[in-house]
């Protein structure tokens, strides 16, 4: 509907008022008379041209192209003009007027044959990520809750900072990257040696590449593949020496890191010895 009330609020307009021109020419009336019809007529056209101007891409193309005819351009031109509108509409209607891009949401989980405590050990060694992970270049831990990522997006490299606001050992991790890369992975232990990992992310595009590759979903196989390489070193790399693999165990709630890694340590040796000693009495 927003498409033909368009073109025919366009179309009509134009046409009127060169029909109306022509009348008044043919009459010949004072000048006075005929500027005040002229100015009547153009206003009700820029009115119609308002409608128009909201409807959608196919509206918008066909008051482009009217308004190309009334300014005595060529029917090729005008047929150009409109058709460049179209596509300059659609593409705005897809990705977003402010050129930012929309957020593309990602979930993923995989279960790993490994108990879940090794599993997380494995994953807070971010910078070892690109031992396995093949679009990961390089990750730095600047400190405990600060790390900087550098990435391959198809042809290029994307580099952003990301800031862990929350850390649980063995349960979760939720990080935030200034809206470009936000999410949360968690662990769950579905038997003694089985671990699911759930992995959620707000991803959003730069570029009309990514974009374009968020239609088709490809950031999500990404994900997924990156996933399954993950899965394949700790099955193959990890489990054959678990005693090598010292994850952080630290804890951060609200981008504040509330128990060092050392702390941590400490108090599981306390907490095992304690055990120990109970088991022994």
């Amino acid at each position: 509907m927003r498409f033909r009330a368009g073109v025919a609020a366009g179309a009509t307009g134009y046409l009127v008022v060169r029909a109306a021109h022509t009348a008044v020419r043919r009459l010949h009336p004072g000048r006075r008379l005929r500027e005040y019809f002229e100015a009547r007529l153009e206003r009700a056209v820029r009115d119609r041209a308002a409608k128009a101007a909201r409807g959608g891409p196919l509206a918008k193309a066909a008051l482009a192209g009217v308004r190309a005819l009334s300014e005595g351009r060529s029917q090729v031109r005008a047929l150009l003009s409109a058709g460049w509108t179209a596509v300059k509409e659609t593409l705005a209607g897809i990705f977003g007027s402010s050129g930012q891009g929309r957020v593309v949401d990602i979930e993923e989980q995989i279960d790993i044959g490994a108990p879940r405590r090794l599993v997380y050990d494995q994953w807070t060694l971010f910078q070892r990520f690109p031992e396995f992970m093949k679009k990961v270049v390089s990750v730095d831990q600047v400190a405990d809750e600060k790390l900087d990522w550098k990435a391959k997006i198809f042809w290029s490299s994307r580099s952003w900072e990301s800031t862990i606001v929350e850390q649980v050992p063995d349960d979760h991790i939720t990080w935030r990257s200034g809206g470009r890369v936000d999410g949360t992975v968690s662990f769950h232990a579905l038997a003694p040696d089985l671990t699911r990992v759930l992995l959620t992310i707000e991803y959003r595009p730069r570029g009309l590449f990514e974009r374009v590759a968020g239609l088709w979903r490809a950031q999500g196989r990404r994900v997924r593949l990156e996933l399954k390489h993950f899965r394949r070193h700790v099955m193959t790399q990890t489990l054959l020496n678990p005693d090598g693999i010292e994850g952080w165990r630290g804890e951060i709630h609200d981008s504040e890191v509330v128990q060092s890694h050392e702390d941590a340590v400490a108090e599981e040796e306390k907490q095992g010895s304690e055990k120990e000693y109970e088991d022994a009495k």
